[in-house]
């Protein structure tokens, strides 16, 4: 019976991913009332925690969007972008890393995309190789950002277990792993696919002269607007915010409010700052609040934050049910080979599209096995694996923006621009942080 239930739980998550966002939160909720009521399992506790991280960096970052932030940012990448562009397969994913690293999201760095395209069709070199890698180094540097729900949620449960684990050690392990990765990926994209001139689908596409116009007349540029001062100000604000929030948790005493009790939880610390910068940032650039909910930001963050609302609670009342009796088949696995939980994360987050609702769903689990915390950390990278399916908006809005057609959705499916740069990203990210994670957790 359990294994029936568990294939219904994996039937409700395909066909909330089929609706994507706030579909998967929703379907996941029809799931969570059919295991209460008919398969009467014991519901535990919706993901408040995690849900409230996500609200708190989403407003802060809307915040940001708001006061014209990320455009300053956006800026500041592409200035580095055309200055070099003979590098861009190289500089790409790490400038889109560096966005995710510093606003805990990958969802801000679709504006980045055309840019990037642009000025590698402007020096004859294929999109595909920066665009692909730079969509998923998008959605790598998830793992290394100090304010991502998936990070704080780890931070949260492992320094309950060994007190020693901090946020610093977490991203100690992390950042290096992630930046590993993404560094595998840039230089194996430095010689995919075709040449362009060698290409035969790109010289077809030429020969259509609606297409040609659009790929040698399009000019993507942030270049000609002339930002406000009050938007660098919100970045430096910003900035101030992730230095203070890493200074706190190097700084355990700080957090000590009354002598004698345990030190506030960085968990809560993180909210607290983000919504307290976020006032800042409000109060010294004179936004206008009204905007806040009308850019991307706000709009992805909050789908994100419903769709974890739903898939955590509805795979989190499954597995804490059927943990006892499937315990002592699946300790013995893992304890032989522990890189099977890192698969084990793949595949969910394959299914469920989210970093977060993967860790959420599954940490429980490994601490529940037995796993070895430090074992945990070092595959952390391995809760992205939505890119095997192309169908995360970040990777299809890649695709989209390519007008040379060269980023793309093959036709066998799976056989997709983004499918080789993830898996290399992942694995090699893994690799070093099982070997970080045993050096300093």
């Amino acid at each position: 019976m359990l294994y029936l239930e568990f294939l219904f739980l994996l039937l409700m998550l395909y066909i909330g991913s089929r609706y994507g966002g706030i579909g998967l939160g929703v379907v996941s909720g029809i799931g969570l009332v059919i295991e209460v009521f008919v398969f009467k399992m014991p519901p535990t506790s919706p993901p408040v925690s995690v849900m409230l991280i996500i609200l708190a960096v989403v407003t802060c970052a809307s915040i940001l969007e708001a006061a014209g932030g990320l455009k300053y940012m956006l800026q500041v990448a592409e200035r580095l972008l055309r200055k070099n562009p003979k590098r861009v397969t190289l500089i790409a994913p790490f400038v889109t890393y560096s966005m995710t690293f510093l606003l805990g999201t990958g969802h801000a760095v679709y504006s980045i995309m055309p840019i990037i395209g642009d000025v590698a069709l402007k020096n004859g070199i294929r999109p595909e190789r920066p665009m692909a890698s730079a969509s998923v180094a998008s959605q790598l540097g998830i793992t290394a950002s100090p304010i991502s729900a998936a990070v704080v949620y780890y931070l949260a449960q492992l320094s309950n277990i060994q007190h020693d684990i901090t946020l610093v050690s977490i991203l100690s392990v992390t950042i290096p792993a992630t930046l590993f990765g993404t560094l595998l990926m840039a230089l194996y994209s430095l010689k995919r696919g075709k040449e362009l001139n060698d290409d035969p689908i790109y010289q077809e596409r030429l020969q259509d002269p609606e297409w040609r116009e659009r790929i040698e007349s399009t000019t993507a540029t942030s270049l000609d607007e002339n930002l406000p001062t009050a938007a660098r100000n919100s970045v430096l604000i910003f900035l101030l915010a992730l230095l203070t929030i890493v200074v706190v948790a190097m700084l355990p005493e700080s957090r000590t409010i009354v002598e004698g009790q345990k030190p506030v939880s960085m968990a809560v610390v993180i909210q607290m700052m983000m919504l307290c910068f976020g006032g800042i940032i409000l109060l010294v650039t004179k936004t206008d609040p009204r905007k806040v909910p009308n850019g991307v930001v706000f709009k992805s963050g909050m789908v994100a934050a419903i769709a974890i609302y739903g898939i955590a609670w509805m795979s989190d009342t499954y597995f804490q049910y059927a943990m006892p009796q499937f315990k002592s088949g699946i300790v013995e696995m893992v304890t032989d080979y522990p890189w099977t939980f890192a698969l084990a994360l793949f595949i969910v987050s394959v299914v469920v599209n989210s970093q977060a609702a993967t860790a959420r769903m599954m940490l429980p689990v490994g601490l529940s096995l037995g796993l070895d915390p430090a074992l945990l950390i070092g595959i952390m990278p391995a809760v992205y694996g939505y890119f095997f399916i192309p169908n995360y908006p970040s990777d299809i809005a890649t695709v989209n923006f390519d007008t040379s057609g060269t980023t793309k959705i093959g036709k066998w499916y799976f056989n997709h621009s983004f499918m080789a740069v993830g898996l290399i990203a992942v694995i090699g990210s893994c690799c070093l942080g099982y070997v970080l994670a045993q050096m300093f957790i």
